[in-house]
């Protein structure tokens, strides 16, 4: 069937188009003077601005509304109140108004508060954010609300977004209107590429440890994994084509610009990429993303695996973050221009954003920590845990004649032959794609690709807002009161340049030889979440956060708690599956195994007499001494365990889970994976890697 694409795009969605076509003029008005400013919406302004709203979702299917809002779990929560209103006669009518679309005030005592609230102190705030379009979701209308507690402090990821973008703005106009442009906003835009895999549900649901946990504690390695190559841009399956129809028309309801579809390197592993949006919409969408993927799925019998490292010896799943700055009037800041040696205002933002990661290498590794990205990070298919800068050969060049002094001569040519008569030379770009890279130019944008699948992109794209507003902010300062504008801005950016050359690095990240070269010029390496949340308090970080007004102190201090906390909860979880699946799957599954087979070599030599039975034997021998290895490593664990949570503080409780009970949960998983190859294929616990990988 044939799809408009037009018609169906943010047909679920109250967006401006809709606004303008239901709002009275003035009230568009002024509904456009908040979204363009961020004024004050006035409550009969509001009153009118609901009606219209209610009237639009109901026509729609709505009978629901709920403010949809992101806490500090990661993911999204969200209440469903009806729109009915009794009347005394027993009937009921439809109603919204102003105060209920912008104010909710929802429960918020079981949300994570890193200790700083008591459970009797409930009360939370919901508010509207009106730079995030309504949508409707099944018959619920969505409105995206910011999320504060009684006393004002941001219980959620998006509040302190808004505050960063609104302080990146701040310093951005400030440096603009040095080089003489008078702009009314400055705002990041982000495109996240979102990686996943899809296995069968049915095989999904017999795997407790992807149900309880997201990723496989268990699985021996399939006879094929991905050294072929020859699953990375392959033709896609058809039911994988299926589901990816139904998920780009789903996205399209909602207006999530979903643009590109592909596997990727693994078995049963896919990408998804919006076209960019300001950082704000793109993080709301990308929450619902995740949360559609995982619904499509099931309607097509699959499931969608967000988790950074579901299967071991194979690719993880990252999201990549393509970031941004441009101006209102369209023009994007890292945009070099035709000649970037001579572009003044591109050298100075680029000159920002490489002192903003030198100096804050800790908190852009803190941003995308989290015990799934622990597994990738570093891994050879991931960017490392080290936090660098590449440039590209020609912006390289460029930085580098700056720092040394020396004149800059492009030798590069325009235009890439490629040898074949037929075939056009094509315009080659001045940047390549290093994917070895956590923090890579692309050309006119920076792709953070240390970002994990499963994380929101709220926290990433607070850091990196707040850090390069922190520099825009002293640039400024600096450069305001220079009385030689021109003389300051080349001083100040060769200064910078040579401060912060240390964080460029244009080669591969996947070489030992880059983490004795990185300590030598004292990059951090911080490979666990532990280690890099152990900085979160630094004082320099509660300087930068605090005085930008992006987090208090207290916010901060709650964060700290809430992320060392989550952590240790997952691998709890993580250590608990696995002594249930050891004592009720994998160990009776080798029981059964080996009474069957001591049963046949018993039927063997009674009927057979003489026989000696040496394969069956040798099988039960290894089996019997795996047995034995495993159980003793359940017991190992146990201990790890147990010494784990009564170490100490929440960072001392989550050190010991990243050190001794990972060290613990990989040796029994390794006498495990011994055991499922000896096992015939009646006897298996659980489906294997090649079931899941290869069976969608």
């Amino acid at each position: 069937m044939t799809v408009n694409v037009p018609e169906l795009f943010g047909s679920l969605v109250f967006n401006q188009k809709t606004m303008k076509d239901r709002l009275p003029k003035e009230t568009f008005k002024a509904l456009k003077k908040t979204l363009d400013d961020g004024a004050p919406l006035p409550l009969d302004v509001a009153n009118v601005v609901a009606h219209a709203m209610k009237e639009w979702a109901i026509e729609n299917g709505a009978t629901h509304y709920t403010h949809w809002f992101q806490p500090l779990t990661g993911i999204t929560a969200e209440k469903h109140d009806s729109f009915i209103n009794p009347q005394d006669d027993g009937t009921v009518i439809m109603s919204f108004s102003g105060k209920e679309l912008v104010k909710g005030e929802p429960d918020a005592s079981s949300f994570p508060s890193g200790g700083h609230r008591a459970t009797f102190e409930a009360r939370g705030y919901t508010v509207w954010d009106p730079t995030s379009y309504p949508f409707i979701k099944e018959h619920t209308l969505c409105i995206p609300t910011a999320f504060c507690s009684y006393t004002g402090e941001a219980l959620d990821k998006k509040t302190p977004l808004l505050r960063s973008m609104e302080a990146l703005d701040k310093q951005a106009k400030r440096i603009l209107k040095l080089f003489g442009k008078e702009v009314s906003h400055v705002a990041t835009t982000v495109g996240p590429e979102q990686e996943y895999f899809i296995v069968d549900h049915k095989l999904y649901s017999e795997r407790k440890d992807l149900r309880m946990t997201g990723r496989t504690l268990f699985g021996a390695k399939p006879s094929k994994g991905q050294e072929m190559d020859d699953q990375y841009f392959a033709a896609l399956n058809p039911r994988i084509v299926e589901y990816m129809e139904d998920l780009n028309e789903t996205l399209w309801k909602y207006g999530v610009l979903s643009k590109t579809e592909h596997n990727e390197v693994a078995p049963a592993q896919h990408e998804m990429a919006p076209i960019f949006s300001t950082t704000n919409l793109s993080v709301d969408q990308n929450q619902l993303t995740m949360e559609v993927m995982k619904k499509v799925a099931k309607r097509h019998g699959l499931e969608c695996l967000l988790h950074e490292k579901p299967f071991a010896g194979l690719n993880g799943s990252g999201k990549h973050n393509n970031w941004s700055m441009s101006t209102n009037e369209g023009e994007n800041l890292l945009e070099p221009g035709k000649t970037p040696e001579s572009n003044a205002q591109f050298l100075l933002f680029l000159t920002a954003v490489l002192k903003a990661v030198d100096e804050n290498q800790d908190l852009l590794r803190i941003s995308v920590a989290s015990a799934g990205n622990d597994h990738r990070l570093g891994a050879n298919e991931a960017p490392p845990a080290i936090i660098s800068v590449y440039l590209g050969d020609e912006l390289y060049a460029v930085l580098e004649a700056i720092k040394d002094g020396k004149p800059y001569t492009s030798d590069k040519s325009d235009k890439m032959t490629i040898g074949v008569d037929v075939l056009p030379s094509i315009p080659k770009d001045s940047t390549d794609r290093n994917r070895t890279s956590p923090f890579a130019f692309t050309g006119n944008k920076f792709e953070f690709r240390s970002v994990g699948s499963s994380l929101s992109i709220a926290g990433p794209n607070t850091t990196l807002d707040a850090i390069v507003a922190d520099v825009l902010k002293s640039f400024a300062d600096e450069l305001e009161g220079a009385a030689d504008f021109e003389k300051a801005l080349n001083a100040l950016i060769v200064r910078e340049v040579k401060a912060h050359w240390r964080i460029v690095f244009n080669g591969n990240g996947y070489d030992e030889s880059w983490k004795v070269e990185a300590k030598k010029r004292g990059l951090l390496e911080l490979k666990t979440t532990p280690d890099a949340v152990e900085h979160y308090l630094d004082e320099k970080n509660v300087k930068l956060f605090t005085e930008l007004g992006v987090y208090t102190k207290e916010e901060m201090e709650s964060h700290y708690e809430i992320k060392l906390e989550k952590y240790a909860q997952i691998l709890n979880i993580e250590v608990n599956t696995m002594l249930e699946m050891i004592s009720k799957d994998i160990l009776p599954a080798a029981y059964r195994y080996i009474s069957d087979v001591s049963e046949t070599v018993a039927r063997l030599k009674s009927v057979v007499p003489g026989a000696k039975a040496c394969a069956e034997a040798k099988v039960l021998s290894e089996l019997d001494a795996l047995v034995d290895a495993l159980s003793e490593k359940a017991e190992a664990l146990v201990k790890a365990h147990e010494a784990a949570e009564s170490a100490g503080d929440a960072l001392a409780v989550a050190k010991a889970y990243a050190g001794s009970v990972k060290a613990a949960m990989e040796e029994a998983r390794a006498v495990a994976d011994k055991i499922e190859p000896l096992l015939g294929e009646n006897y298996k616990p659980f489906p294997s890697y090649e079931d899941l990988l290869f069976r969608v």
